[in-house]
């Protein structure tokens, strides 16, 4: 005599199976070094001054006066 419990069985392994890979991936990838950034990863205020200077955001006027500030 065979112990199963047909087709709602059969849905119940495989979406209990399921559940367990895609939360397991889940967790793996919050785990993963890359995926948040760090205080490491983020740019400084200088680094962001030289940016937008560059990008002709700011005059040199601008620039000079905000990076005294930054380094009082």
């Amino acid at each position: 005599m065979m112990m199963g419990y047909g087709f709602l069985g059969m849905l119940l392994f495989w979406g209990v199976l399921l559940a367990l890979l895609v939360g397991g991936a889940v967790l793996l990838l919050r785990q993963t070094p890359g995926a948040r950034p760090t205080s490491e990863q983020r740019p400084t205020a200088r680094q962001i001054l030289d940016e937008r200077f560059a990008r002709g955001e700011i005059s040199r006027e601008e620039y000079d006066a905000i990076r005294a500030r930054l380094a009082d």
